[in-house]
């Protein structure tokens, strides 16, 4: 007579997972990094939180070494990549957090109630703060920007999908001239704005800033878009044409579809590039001290504005400089945080 031993399934691990003890001893290494390179900083003069940070990210990766250093050079080895990739982040994301605080720190100074809803028409750049306001700088650079998205998205789409979707004679030519485009300095292409629309039709206008916007938005567009383009599966588009659609039919209800995400993707990208752009605008949209919509007149835009506050000096007009630049920030992280959300709905469906 055998008997049967029930024996239960193994418990699914996840040996991916940092352990407590892990974690305590990445711990102890970042204390000890922390210690040293603060007496490191005492010793050799690097001052502040930076001198800090330099001290510690080299230290980091050492400790982390030797607090492992029973358990194997395969573990040694994983964890000093880990800490070097960590410092590296670190160190990316210091920059950058450090240009947020500032402008928001220094920007701030120059809101009160209005600021978003009055205009400079009565108010001089170093007046007191709690006169005037941005509305005419915000509302020119929302006319300007969609003006020039309107011009440059649908062409930036239509060259990619000429150049990938249709493949045609003239496809290389335009990859070459779209690629030649997104090297333009911005200053270029408001020269050449200034030249034949400034100059030929009476002066600056909110049209000719937007149409040297959109040059400097459409490669941008363009190029995204045909990498967008490439990612759409072979097998949909001879799948479309084996149930007897053209070409036309496949590109705008399987191709374009697909990857609708990706292309207000490259629509925001090329915003972004053009949303904080001066040098252009200096010589074509001008600037306008109260709030307007008429785009054949000069026109307020937030880059002229942080522009010529601070060109002034004044310790006013530098706040309201630094109050342009954090709606600046907040605008372009307004039009991503809607693209996310547009995108997302889109995949979903």
């Amino acid at each position: 007579m055998s008997v049967v031993i029930e024996t239960m399934p193994p418990v699914p691990t996840r040996p991916w997972r940092n352990s407590k003890a892990t974690g305590m001893r990445n711990l102890l290494a970042i204390a000890l990094a922390l210690i040293c390179g603060g007496a490191i900083n005492q010793v050799t003069g690097l001052s502040g939180f930076l001198g800090l940070f330099v001290g510690t990210a080299f230290l980091f990766p050492v400790f982390v070494a030797l607090a492992n250093a029973k358990r194997g050079a395969n573990v040694v080895a994983d964890r000093i990549a880990s800490a070097v990739i960590a410092v590296g982040f670190i160190a990316v994301t210091i920059p950058w957090l450090s240009i947020f605080i500032t402008v928001f720190q220094k920007g701030s100074e120059a809101f009160h109630s209005s600021y978003l809803t009055d205009d400079m028409r009565i108010t001089p750049s170093g007046d007191d703060l709690q006169y005037g306001g941005i509305a005419h700088a915000i509302v020119g650079t929302m006319l300007m920007v969609l003006v020039a998205t309107v011009i440059s998205v649908p062409f930036g789409i239509i060259a990619a999908v000429y150049i990938v979707e249709v493949k045609g004679r003239f496809a290389g030519l335009i990859r070459f001239l779209v690629q030649a485009m997104s090297g333009v300095p911005s200053i270029v292409a408001g020269l050449f704005v200034y030249s034949t629309v400034v100059v030929l039709f009476g002066g600056f206008s909110a049209w000719a800033g937007a149409a040297a916007l959109s040059i400097l938005m459409l490669p941008t567009v363009a190029r995204t878009s045909e990498e967008v383009l490439k990612l759409v599966s072979v097998d949909l588009r001879t799948s479309s044409a084996a149930l007897g659609a053209t070409q036309a039919r496949t590109v705008f209800t399987v191709v374009i579809p697909t990857v609708a995400s990706g292309l207000i993707t490259a629509a925001v990208l090329g915003v972004a590039r053009v949303v904080g752009e001066t040098a252009p605008l200096i010589l074509t949209s001008s600037y306008f001290v109260a709030t307007s919509t008429n785009l054949n007149d000069p026109i307020a835009s937030l880059p002229i504005y942080i522009f010529s506050s601070l060109g002034l000096g004044d310790q006013n007009a530098t706040a309201r400089a630094w109050g342009g630049a954090l709606v600046l920030l907040g605008m372009v992280f307004f039009f991503f945080l809607l693209t996310r959300i547009f995108s997302s709905r889109i995949k979903r469906k």
